[in-house]
């Protein structure tokens, strides 16, 4: 075992500790009544002094309507109430009751008391290591969170031309997707890491040229379009993926009107691009952009039987 995977498993092993330690196992927390998720509600109020659900809702990774519920009962039973704000009276402000704060009290003394006596199981040292590694560890994970979160895309941009990485980057979102969706292998894998290989050497070419979805400085989506490989002035539109976190977002919708564009602007006589009858999603957007099937049968240049699918888009020349 490596020492990166012996790293992860050590991770992993004390977070399940941790979380049945700390009570993330019963329906209730902290010696309250309430779920996990009502004692951290309103810690983060206490926290905070007074917020709206908006806020909670990015804080705590729930669904809206799951936060409007629990809100909705906390305010019933006299732990949160409601204030208009008073920048716009239409935003209602959340904050604790003197209810809500008895309770925040004894939460935090519960809570303490399980820290304090966790602590004098170990060194001074120790609990140095432990306080910061935890806060690097929770920190690390709240950041992946925040570049998978399909609301948080307002910093997500669209770049083109070569970027570190880049090769690796998409034949690892390719390699991932269809492996764990397709059951497609490592022959696929490597057929994508040689094709893009041999694409970034021709990437001087103006016919050629590539895209990137960027996420806080992180390639989370890409499209390539290849003007020589076909011949006969035809653009091929190539590795167009997306990171799980970022489908739905617009951003595969943004790298296709790039990637046509540039298609437009050069006259190619056509676009085509491969690919199979499974990715319903795919050819939706494909024929939004005025792609249509031209042909289909049963192959296995992916390295597994499926069937097969090309599409055309005419240029403009070609377009009444």
């Amino acid at each position: 075992m490596s020492a990166e995977s012996e790293i992860i498993k050590q991770i992993r092993v004390a977070s399940r500790l941790m979380v049945r330690e700390l009570g993330f196992m019963s329906n209730t927390l902290a010696a309250t009544e309430y779920s996990p998720s009502v004692v951290h509600t309103l810690l983060e109020v206490e926290n905070k002094g007074t917020m709206t659900a908006a806020q909670l809702v990015q804080i705590l990774g729930l669904e809206k309507s799951s936060v409007s519920r629990m809100l909705a009962k906390l305010i019933h039973i006299g732990e949160l109430e409601e204030t208009p704000s008073a920048e716009d009276a239409r935003i209602k402000q959340l904050r604790l009751t003197a209810q809500g704060k008895k309770t925040v009290a004894e939460i935090n003394r519960y809570s303490n008391q399980r820290v304090i006596s966790a602590l004098k199981k170990i060194s001074p040292y120790q609990q140095q290591v432990v306080s910061q590694g935890l806060t690097f560890y929770a920190n690390a994970l709240q950041a992946c969170r925040k570049d998978s979160d399909p609301d948080n895309h307002s910093s997500l941009k669209i770049v083109a031309g070569y970027h570190a990485g880049m090769i690796g980057r998409i034949t690892e979102m390719h390699g991932t997707f269809y492996a764990r969706e397709y059951d497609f292998g490592s022959f696929f894998e490597a057929k994508v890491a040689t094709g893009l290989a041999d694409f970034a050497g021709r990437l001087d070419k103006e016919c050629n040229q590539v895209w990137l979805a960027m996420l806080n400085d992180r390639i989370v989506g890409s499209v390539a379009i290849d003007g020589e490989d076909l011949g006969n002035n035809e653009a091929h539109l190539r590795w167009f993926i997306l990171d799980d976190g970022c489908r739905g977002s617009g951003a595969g919708r943004k790298l296709i009107a790039e990637a046509m564009k540039f298609c437009d602007e050069r006259k190619f006589s056509a676009v085509q691009l491969w690919t199979f009858n499974q990715l319903t999603a795919a050819r939706h957007l494909y024929e939004s952009f005025g792609f249509k099937l031209t042909k289909e049968w049963q192959g296995d240049q992916w390295g597994t039987s499926i069937m097969e699918q090309q599409f055309t888009r005419s240029g403009p020349m070609n377009n009444p």
